[in-house]
Formats: structure tokens, C-alpha cells, sequence
């Protein structure tokens, strides 16, 4: 094991495995979950550093899964624990009115509640003067909210963020990061966003190393710049 060590929550594709990829490179050792028993992306990652990617099961939705993985983690140390989740609606051009009831707790779920029930759930696996985060957005920018669209993944980021703030006053001796890191070709960002991943993940992964050991929580996008609230 190297020096510095990541629990990766999400890290099977997209932005999380990209992100697993970066932190390798840059020497880290990464324990990164997936969901479910399919091979992953992030299986290859491990065939070509065995010695630096490790596999864990996780269903953030299941909050048994948290425990069994606090469980199974138990005794070891991170320097960093990162929740990388995020889903929107199956249609998001609905307002919140349209929204069915169901679809709606499926996006808060996934996209506000189960990251905070990781990060208090995991928050004994970080060091003290390790860093917590998790994958927000610009979207969740209440300031920033001008032209309206995508409104139930926005209110869940917007919730997320706000969890974090109450988690922050409750832990003022933690070091924490909500991320927004643009918009990302990815599954969830689709083909048209103007950034790749080889664009933005160094920069996302550059920001959180640089937050290490800064106590309190802020809310940055991928240049390590604040967000308004």
C-alpha cells in the first residue's frame, strides 16, 4: 500500500472510475465499490494494479450494505473518503409538479439521502485530518439558478448541499468539499457537454488533494473555485 489511501464510493464507471484512474496515476491506493456482481470498469482498473485497486460491494440505497462495508473496513485508516453518486429523473424536462411521487423519492434517495447516510455511516474510516467529500453540482447552486429546468435534480443537490452544511456544523473539526464539476460527457451528462473527462477529472482530483487538512466544508467546482450557495 502506498502512503495516501481513497474509499472511492461509486467507482465502477463514468466520473468515478475516471476519478479511481487519476488517483492510481497520481500513486494512491484505491478501495472503490460497485454495485451489484457484474464485472466493471473498474475490474480492469484492478487487473493492471493489483497492488493498488481493491473491490467492494455497495449499494448506497441499502443502508445494511453501509454497515457490512464499515464492518468489513473495519480497523483501517483513509486519508480520503469520496461519495461520487448521482442520478436524475426519467424525464427531466418535468417540473416538480409533474413528477410522480415515486420517481421523485427514487432521485432524493440516490442523490441526497444515501450520501450523507455513507459519509456519517464511513466517517470512522477517515483519519482526522483526512479529507471527506462528495459529488454535488453546480445545478444544486440555489444563487445560480436562473434559467430553471432540470428541478428535481436540482432540489436533490440543492438538499444535498444543504445535509452537508448541517453535517459541517455538527463536525467543525472535519475537513469537507461538495464538488461541482461541470458538465461532463458522461452517462448522466450525455454527449453534448462541453467537457471530456480527461479535461476535468485532474482538475477535480487536483482540487481535492488540495483541500486535505483545510478544516470546514466548502463548496468548489473542478478549478477549486467556491460556488455560490
Amino acid at each position: 500500500m502506498t502512503s495516501n489511501s481513497i474509499l472511492l464510493i461509486g467507482a465502477s464507471r463514468g466520473l468515478g472510475h475516471a476519478m479511481a484512474a487519476e488517483f492510481v496515476a497520481k500513486g494512491w491506493h484505491v478501495t472503490g465499490t460497485v454495485r451489484g456482481a457484474d464485472r466493471t470498469k473498474l475490474h480492469d482498473l484492478r487487473d493492471l494494479h493489483p497492488d493498488r485497486v481493491e473491490i467492494e460491494a455497495l449499494d448506497i440505497t441499502r443502508p445494511e450494505e453501509i454497515a457490512a462495508l464499515k464492518t468489513r473496513l473495519s480497523g483501517r485508516r483513509f486519508d480520503m473518503l469520496f461519495v461520487n453518486a448521482g442520478i436524475t429523473n426519467a424525464n427531466p424536462s418535468e417540473t416538480i409538479g409533474e413528477t410522480a411521487t415515486e420517481e421523485f423519492i427514487r432521485v432524493m434517495v440516490t442523490n441526497a439521502l444515501s450520501p450523507m447516510r455513507v459519509v456519517e455511516g464511513l466517517e470512522d474510516l477517515v483519519s482526522p485530518e483526512g479529507l471527506i467529500g462528495v459529488m454535488s453540482s453546480g445545478q444544486g447552486s440555489i444563487a445560480n439558478n436562473l434559467k430553471g429546468g432540470l428541478e428535481v435534480y436540482r432540489g436533490s443537490k440543492a438538499a444535498l448541499n444543504q445535509y452537508m452544511r448541517g453535517y459541517a456544523a455538527r463536525r467543525p473539526e472535519r475537513a469537507l468539499v461538495l464538488v461541482a464539476p461541470g458538465w461532463i460527457r458522461t452517462d448522466l451528462g450525455g454527449p453534448g457537454a462541453p467537457f471530456t473527462m480527461e479535461e476535468t477529472i485532474p482538475k477535480i482530483v487536483a482540487t481535492l488533494v488540495g483541500r486535505m487538512g483545510e478544516v470546514g466544508l466548502r463548496y468548489l467546482d473542478r478549478e477549486g473555485k467556491d460556488v455560490p450557495w
